[in-house]
């Protein structure tokens, strides 16, 4: 009996999707809910699963291809999990049938080149690594980006070549790689330029003395994390920092929606994280109310989802204000781009110690420079550069952050 794997519900307002990544191929076994094909959406990856236990008999899209809400993807064969065996083990003989054989291409699926994600590809080729030897740490054993560069940390300690073989060409031989953007890239790009073209941009900054901070955390990182089972990171201080200039400006907080402006009186904050197709923005809800290790553990578990893809349309949708902490990638300064229909964004930096003037002389500090993107149409200088100071001024003084000052 043949049934018919369809393109799932994707989330609200999401009505098309592009084929990513096949899972599973023709002739291959097939278990109930087992995921055969992975979905890009505007926002998160989806997987397919299995409607029934057998055999994928047909694809009916093809990788990159564009499928919307109900459409046909492929076809299983319901109980057809024993006829694969003899077909996959044609050369052996008969007696030879009840073998297992379809195990071994399942299990290594995820290391096939043909089915590696273009970052994964372009990371493999760069570093000369056999994706066949990287055990992957993504979902379902997938690998990814950072697997291949911990292999290629691991074989260059071993003294072993890392330089790929393509590398042996002349070397006045020039290449090109033709990558289609996946959805996700698509999207971003039209809504950073939409940003831009749409809302009246400018960005405020300012520098913090981090030393209050660093040393509340070296006090108590060890009891926090014994505690609440999670570190304590910055995140959480610039999170709780934040809550008290957007509940003092509430323009910062607020969104236009056609002719009306829209406030609210909760804060739920985007905190970006690094996924493995680039960055993505889940929304750490009701911050406002969140302890300091409620808003760690679920910063945490964001990240680890990023990492395995299993991010849902749920985790990204809404926010009322944006956190990007480009400080983890070394960045000095920046001016971040609204998450429209968002107002504001805090874009965070790396921490370095700079030559500063306290009660006249000069010492050194660990600064950071932070900096404040917002929409003119509604949020005035002033109000940015007041929610900015309020900031700075709980971060240098954290007792703020426990009084409500």
């Amino acid at each position: 009996m043949s049934t018919e794997v369809k393109v799932p519900t994707l989330g609200e307002s999401v009505s098309e999707a592009t084929i990513g990544q096949w899972l599973k191929q023709p002739g291959e076994a097939v278990a109930l809910d087992e995921p055969i094909a992975s979905l890009e959406t505007d926002k998160v990856a989806i997987e397919v699963n299995s409607p029934v236990a057998g055999v994928l008999s047909q694809q009916l899209a093809a990788v990159g291809d564009t499928v919307t809400v109900s459409a046909i993807i492929a076809v299983i064969e319901e109980g057809a999990a024993g006829a694969a065996a003899p077909k996959a083990a044609a050369p052996v003989a008969a007696a030879a049938a009840p073998a297992p054989v379809a195990a071994a291409p399942a299990a290594a699926e995820s290391n096939d080149p043909a089915v590696l994600s273009p970052a994964v590809r372009r990371a493999v080729l760069e570093y000369g690594i056999d994706p066949a030897t990287i055990k992957g740490t993504g979902k379902d054993g997938r690998i990814t980006k950072e697997d291949v560069v911990a292999a290629a940390q691991t074989k260059a300690a071993s003294g072993a070549p890392t330089v790929p073989a393509a590398v042996a060409a002349p070397a006045n031989e020039r290449r090109e790689e033709r990558v289609k953007m996946t959805r996700l890239r698509q999207t971003i790009a039209k809504r950073l330029k939409s940003a831009q073209e749409n809302a009246a941009l400018l960005t405020t900054f300012n520098d913090v003395d981090m030393s209050a901070v660093m040393e509340a955390r070296n006090r108590f990182k060890d009891s926090f994390e014994k505690k609440h089972g999670v570190k304590l990171g910055f995140m959480s201080f610039f999170a709780k920092a934040s809550v008290l200039a957007l509940k003092d400006i509430p323009a910062v907080n607020a969104q236009i929606q056609g002719d009306e402006i829209v406030y609210h009186d909760y804060v739920d904050i985007s905190v970006a994280v690094s996924a493995p197709n680039g960055l993505v923005v889940p929304v750490v809800r009701d911050v406002d109310k969140m302890s300091f290790a409620g808003i760690e553990k679920a910063i945490a578990d964001y990240g680890k989802k990023a990492k395995e893809g299993s991010l849902t349309m749920a985790d990204m949708t809404g926010g009322t204000f944006t956190i990007s902490n480009g400080g983890v990638f070394g960045g000095l300064m920046s001016t971040p781009i609204i998450n429209p229909p968002q107002s504001a964004v805090l874009g965070l930096h790396r921490i370095e110690d700079r030559p500063v003037v306290r009660g006249g002389q000069i010492v050194i500090r660990p600064m950071m420079y932070i900096a404040l993107s917002y929409d003119h149409r509604i949020i005035d200088g002033r109000e940015a550069v007041t929610a900015l100071k309020t900031i700075k001024e709980a971060i240098e003084d954290p007792t703020r952050l426990l009084i409500d000052l």
